[in-house]
């Protein structure tokens, strides 16, 4: 009887372990890629178990991915399924993962997916890694920047962007996903898209083709430092985050966030995971197993502006904790991240779909390189779509609208259903003669050095902006700079107006840096916000370097990026009443602003926000 007894005890037991452990969080999963160096390095089981405690007494895990393959090292059979097992044990999911590539640290060389020997390689990772996971991700290395003599060949008279676009959607149906199901039917493979999207064609990434090919997409939300070659704006996160959801039809799976930036502050590495989280990431990727366990807290984490009540608290995220009845000291920067995520994970639950100024981004445009997101840095909430709107008040165009044929014809048929059209001088350069039709303005090689705005202020340093040549009283100057305008001899036109049908065709001189944006005084800056917020419920006044997130269930985030405090407003409708804050309770009533010159009332209210800190609210 006994013995009985003993054997379902046991069988319940593993019944038991072998189910997946309620989610550590509410509102999105927590996951962690272990790149194959580190999964290889699982063979030894004393290594896996301490590793794993390290990281897991500080960060709270929902979902494991186990890199199958990098630089040339396929990870062995024996090795995955030890390392799968003991995860699955933990109570986690567990996922596969490729990087494709052959030597990450020369250049990140890809494959030659025109070599056969490379094919081969290619082919049989996918099937290996299908043999042992229902579900694998592919990292950011699914493209090619390979220019072998097969692939000079290969390419003929096609563009390299044309070649590498049929070369990796050829690539990725037929030495993928076509031989990961083949070996396993039920594998879902999912690509993860990198944070450059706006040269993803240049190597064989197509954000039109690629979703379809494949079961989902990932995004990479890694912003790090923006200062950097590939001009990370911290808003680039969320942004990427909303535009992918879009082009992938409902399957982005997630934002991916590595360590790069938190050498910078906490607070930079904080803010990467918030953007992700508020963007309404289903999943949080840390990358990586090694970060979280070698890179370690460190007193240059903790910038100047802590203890001045920001929103993330470096002091408190690295004192001693209760876990359960264990008192953990951190080490690792895993609780940063586990501290910023159960916070995102409380506010996430509160806020709807994001909404924002609707900008057309034709699939495989350039120009204006990544301009969204330092518009998103100057308040200007964005939302980015493949396809032009419909029924929108206001659209935004940038020079990458000019690879649309059709564009100008879209944008008549916006103007004379009422709405306003608001293009940057790129795009107006790219096609003056079609723009034409609707306002005869040109956007010559001349510049213009400006630092005065007149009554809307001066900026802080001269700014170099693009001339736009008009018609006299055909249209008209919104804000104009000199240097300087008042008292000056010359001025230019900064936003510039024409009447067409029912709606405004407004043109915005895009400084040649466009960190300069940064410096346009705030006036500047709230017309440019109000203009461009018609479908909104809520505009924001105040400097440059803060966003604005809104959600369509009358929830908002307001986020500070600078080094300091800073007073900002948000504007409404006459009908605003209050702002609850979404965190504390705290009420901010909205005072009456009377109308004006062409200018309906309004309601508004105000506050200070800290340093790299956000405040949340809803709104009534």
């Amino acid at each position: 009887m006994l013995n009985r007894i003993s054997r379902i005890a046991a069988v319940l037991l593993a019944l038991l372990t072998a189910l997946p452990a309620p989610a550590a969080h509410k509102n999105f999963k927590v996951s962690v890629y272990v790149r194959a160096y580190e999964v290889q390095k699982m063979k030894d089981r004393e290594w896996l178990e301490s590793s794993w405690k390290i990281i897991s007494d500080q960060l709270d895990v929902d979902k494991i991915y186990l890199e199958t393959h990098r630089d040339l090292l396929i990870v062995d059979d024996e090795t995955l399924e030890q390392a799968k097992a003991f995860f699955q044990k933990q109570g986690l999911e567990v996922a596969g993962g490729i990087t494709y590539t052959i030597n990450e640290s020369n250049e990140f060389e890809t494959f030659s997916y025109s070599d056969p020997e490379d094919r081969a390689m290619v082919r049989r990772i996918a099937e290996h890694t299908a043999r042992h996971f229902d579900e694998f991700l592919l990292d950011d290395f699914f493209f090619t920047s390979s220019k072998k003599d097969v692939e000079i060949e290969a390419k003929g008279n096609r563009s390299w962007t044309e070649y590498r676009l049929a070369l990796l959607k050829e690539a990725g149906q037929n030495l993928v996903v076509g031989p990961a199901k083949a070996v396993n039917p039920k594998v879902k493979v999912i690509i993860k898209y990198p944070n450059w999207y706006d040269h993803f064609q240049g190597l064989g990434f197509s954000l039109e083709d690629g979703p379809q090919i494949f079961d989902g997409v990932w995004t990479g939300t890694e912003t790090r430092d923006p200062g950097s070659a590939q001009h990370l704006q911290n808003y680039l996160g969320y942004n990427i985050m909303r535009y992918f959801e879009h082009i992938s039809g409902g399957r982005n799976g997630g934002g991916w966030v590595d360590s790069g930036g938190i050498y910078m502050s906490m607070d930079r590495y904080a803010e990467q995971l918030h953007l992700t989280a508020i963007a309404k990431a289903r999943d949080v990727m840390l990358f990586a197993w090694n970060q979280l366990l070698d890179v370690k807290l460190n007193p240059r984490f903790r910038a100047p502006w802590q203890g001045t009540g920001t929103s993330w608290d470096y002091d408190a995220m690295t004192a001693p904790f209760q876990k359960g009845r264990q008192t953990v000291t951190p080490t690792t920067m895993a609780r940063i991240a586990d501290v910023v995520l159960r916070q995102a994970d409380e506010l996430t639950g509160k806020l709807g779909e994001p909404v924002g100024i609707y900008n057309y981004k034709p699939f495989h445009s350039l120009g204006e390189d990544f301009l969204q997101n330092y518009l998103g840095m100057i308040g200007l909430p964005m939302d980015m779509y493949s396809t032009f709107p419909e029924g929108r008040k206001t659209v935004l165009l940038t020079e990458q609208a000019a690879s649309d044929p059709d564009i100008v014809a879209k944008m008549e048929r916006q103007l004379r259903s009422g709405g306003d059209v608001l293009i940057t001088t790129g795009l107006l350069k790219a096609i003056p003669e079609k723009i034409a039709d609707i306002a005869e303005l040109r956007c010559s090689d001349l510049k213009a050095l400006v630092n005065d705005f007149g009554r809307y202020g001066q900026s802080g340093r001269d700014i170099l902006i693009p001339q736009v040549r008009y018609l006299t009283n055909d249209s008209w100057e919104v804000i104009s700079a000199g240097r300087p305008l008042t008292g000056g001899v010359s001025g230019y036109p900064v936003l510039h107006k024409a009447k067409y049908s029912g709606g405004y065709l407004y043109v915005l001189a895009v400084p040649d840096d466009p960190g300069n944006l940064y410096d346009f005084p705030t006036p500047v800056l709230n017309e440019l916000r109000r203009i461009l917020s018609r479908d909104l419920d809520l505009y924001l006044e105040g400097p440059a370097k803060v966003s604005l997130f809104l959600y369509d269930n009358k929830t908002v985030i307001v986020e500070n990026f600078n080094d300091g405090p800073v007073d900002v407003r948000l504007v409404g409708g006459a009908s605003l009443k209050a702002f609850t804050d979404l965190e504390n309770g705290a009420v901010l009533p909205a005072e009456q602003i009377p109308g004006g010159y062409r200018r309906d009332p309004q309601a508004a209210a105000a506050f200070t926000l800290p340093a790299h800190s956000y405040r949340a609210f809803r709104y009534e």
